[in-house]
């Protein structure tokens, strides 16, 4: 069962305030890979993450082709870090879509410039950066 507990939710909704971005990571088809940096990190719900991509193209395509993807979270400073396996639905208008952009609004994030989509992540496996399973939606998950 996945839960995320109140230090990774305070850490993930402050990671762009702290100056500590999360990385996402994703891979095409042909299995090029694919990071970045992602300032819009946000706990959805108790169980999923959510950001706002405004990258194009590309890094969805590998999303929405291969929805596998790892988000990696960490602040040296407070020495907390986590990894977040999960599954990726991509969502470019609707009411998921109103409700994170509405949230992010909230959080005093100005309106995109150009078209962006909302990716909500299902958190499948929680890991420490040393790859330790601290949580899994299903025992013995293989990834």
């Amino acid at each position: 069962m996945i839960h995320l507990t109140d230090d990774m939710r305070d850490n993930v909704n402050g990671a762009r305030a702290s100056g500590n971005p999360c990385i996402v990571a994703t891979a095409s088809p042909d299995g090029t890979p694919n990071a970045g940096f992602i300032g819009t990190l946000l706990a959805y719900d108790d169980a999923s993450l959510a950001y706002r991509d405004r990258s194009g193209r590309r890094p969805l395509d590998h999303i929405e082709t291969d929805p596998k993807v790892v988000i990696m979270f960490r602040d040296s400073g407070q020495e907390v870090g986590w990894k977040f396996r999960c599954t990726a639905t991509v969502h470019r208008d609707g009411p998921i879509y109103d409700e994170v952009m509405g949230r992010l609004a909230e959080s005093g994030m100005p309106p995109p410039d150009i078209e962006v989509a909302i990716v909500v992540l299902r958190i499948d496996q929680v890991l420490t950066l040393f790859g330790e399973v601290l949580q899994e939606r299903v025992p013995n998950l293989t990834w």
